[in-house]
């Protein structure tokens, strides 16, 4: 008797403790989720984009599919989620252009921090100057000397407005101190098409999709961003080892949904990013793309929060201490 009274009342304090489910409340996911990425195919975002979702599908069964919104420098497919339901299935995963995007745009239509909910950081991956192959330079600095010689002649190709790539372009033209010839694309894959095709002379790319082309031969790498020289382009030197720091930068890729998507959903979602950080499976495809993945510990909503926040606040300085003008 006295057994039977202690596990009702046991029964009892877990009913009360344990989290319970909610009349008519549906498990999370059980639809397809839409990852976006805001750049066309083919290019080091999309890459990045579909080994997450591969990722995710093993940590939240059959969904996830890869939806490509490209244009406005990546502007178009961050409204869209920005504008979704907040209920989890509409998700983006975006670059170091997330936080460049007010400093660049007078009203990109969204607030990098407020407009969502940040998941958790991903990815971070270091980017590669390369140049068409005719060039007549073939250091980083017979590159510079060549390009204080054109200054305007040279073309620049950039992925769109504030992506990582335009980001390169403009602490290059820093560096170099001369305005080159931006030219936009929608995406990294046909801006560098048109560089193996002699349309634009020069292009900073995150290495994931672009490594191979240098490999080829079929475009000519000048320098590496970041201290880490890549295990597939050994002989290629880093801006830290050419004292180019001013050049250095990456791009880190963080989960988003929408603002006002519940907390148990993103707290599941940031719980699925941080086992795809662990898997085997997919830092081993991230490490074919010499890119690095971030530790679990910073694949979460305060992390990556804290990550664009102060962001934000350094692309504003760096931007507009280089005189670039609003869009």
């Amino acid at each position: 008797m006295l057994l039977q009274a202690w596990s009702c009342a046991l029964a009892l304090m877990l009913a009360v403790v344990l989290p319970q489910p909610v009349a008519g409340q549906e498990a999370f996911p059980n639809r397809t989720i839409s990852l976006v990425t805001p750049y066309a195919p083919g290019g080091g975002s999309d890459l990045v984009t579909r080994v997450l979702a591969e990722a995710l599908r093993r940590q939240l069964g059959p969904t996830g599919a890869v939806q490509n919104v490209s244009g406005g420098g990546g502007n178009i497919g961050v409204q869209q989620v920005a504008r979704a339901t907040p209920d989890g299935y509409s998700l983006l995963l975006h670059h170091i252009g997330m936080a460049t995007a007010p400093a660049l745009f007078a009203n990109p239509g969204f607030d990098p921090v407020a407009s969502f909910a940040q998941v958790g950081l991903f990815a971070d991956m270091p980017m590669l100057l390369v140049g068409n192959k005719d060039l007549a330079a073939n250091t980083m600095q017979e590159l510079l000397a060549w390009v204080r010689s054109q200054r305007e002649a040279v073309t620049f190709a950039s992925s769109g407005q504030g992506s990582a790539t335009h980001l390169c372009a403009i602490l290059f033209q820093q560096l170099a101190g001369a305005n080159v010839t931006m030219v936009q694309y929608r995406g990294a894959a046909p801006a560098l098409a048109d560089l193996q095709g002699g349309r634009v002379q020069l292009l900073c790319d995150v290495t994931a999709g672009i490594v191979p082309y240098v490999q080829q031969g079929a475009v000519k790498a000048f320098v590496l961003t970041g201290s880490r020289r890549l295990a597939s382009l050994p002989n290629l030197p880093t801006t830290d080892e050419l004292g180019l720091q001013a050049m250095d930068i990456s791009a880190w890729f963080g989960l988003y949904a929408p603002a006002g998507t519940p907390r148990a959903v993103v707290e599941r979602l940031s719980t699925a990013l941080q086992a795809a950080t662990r898997d085997p499976e997919t830092r081993a495809k991230l490490a074919q793309m010499e890119t690095l993945v971030f530790d679990a510990a910073l694949a979460t909503p305060v992390a990556h929060r804290q990550r664009v926040v102060a962001q934000v606040a350094q692309w504003r300085q760096v931007i507009s201490t280089a005189g670039i003008p609003v869009n």
